[in-house]
């Protein structure tokens, strides 16, 4: 048995999300059922990095899993995306030891989320959340340097409020003009990773100062007092993508 590593992207638009959900399309299924014409007719587990939402896309997403057949890295990638859906692609495959874990073993992780200020556009609604209304880039940008740092998290967890632990640290933060289109921005998050509908929150959370409705500050009240009962609006998923995933080594 050897264990192999991938990395892969995919647009989120039809799919219910990463985990598998009876009934449902979703992305660990479709990997799954492609594993398992390869592997033999063997059930075949996928270990991903994490689990992304309905809707939210992967420049980067990893995974792991264990074949029992003899082939080689470039045969399994190209088997991979001979049988895998054209909105999901392979595009990395590695060996790695047996004791590599793509989720335990992450050091970091990089979500982007994408929003436009300008006119409403139809081909960009699955994948930019379309504000199409100006907001504050200024107090966005003082706002979002106070998620720097760990914190508990639990006020923008929302449904995720029972976990015991909600202490994440955020290394950079930041939002930037795109390069490509005028009106929209990047709104960027890096750390050791995030918990359920927190990056959504917490870009709800700047919008809502963005539109002059909370001010930068209340983020630190919020963090300070992570079980106060603050009002925020998660934002849409269309315009989140999983950009990146760290480790020490990839062997």
């Amino acid at each position: 048995m050897k264990r192999y590593y991938i990395e892969f992207s995919y647009d989120g638009s039809n799919f219910k999300g990463y985990q598998i959900q009876p009934g449902l399309r979703t992305i660990q299924e479709e990997l799954q059922k492609t594993l398992k014409k390869i592997n033999n007719n063997k059930i075949t587990l996928v270990h991903a990095s994490g689990r992304t939402d309905k809707k939210v896309h992967a420049y980067k997403q990893t995974a792991h899993f264990d074949l029992d057949i003899k082939i080689t890295t470039d045969k399994l990638k190209r088997a991979l995306n001979s049988y895998l859906p054209n909105d999901i692609y392979v595009y990395n495959v590695k060996e790695v030891p047996l004791d590599f874990h793509a989720r335990y073993n992450v050091k970091s992780k990089k979500y982007i989320y994408k929003i436009n200020l300008g006119e409403y556009c139809p081909t960009d609604r699955n994948y930019v959340y379309q504000c199409c209304h100006k907001l504050n880039i200024k107090a966005m940008r003082l706002a979002i340097t106070y998620f720097e740092g760990t914190h508990d998290f639990r006020a923008f967890v929302t449904e995720n409020k029972e976990k015991s632990n909600c202490v994440r640290t955020i290394y950079k933060a930041s939002i930037k003009k795109s390069k490509m289109k005028e009106n929209q921005y990047e709104i960027c998050f890096i750390g050791t990773g995030f918990l359920k509908y927190q990056v959504r929150n917490m870009v709800g959370m700047l919008i809502k100062i963005g539109e002059g409705k909370s001010k930068p500050r209340d983020i630190v009240d919020i963090l300070e007092n992570p079980d106060c009962l603050a009002v925020i609006h998660k934002a849409p998923a269309e315009g989140l993508y999983l950009a990146d995933v760290c480790y020490d080594v990839i062997m």
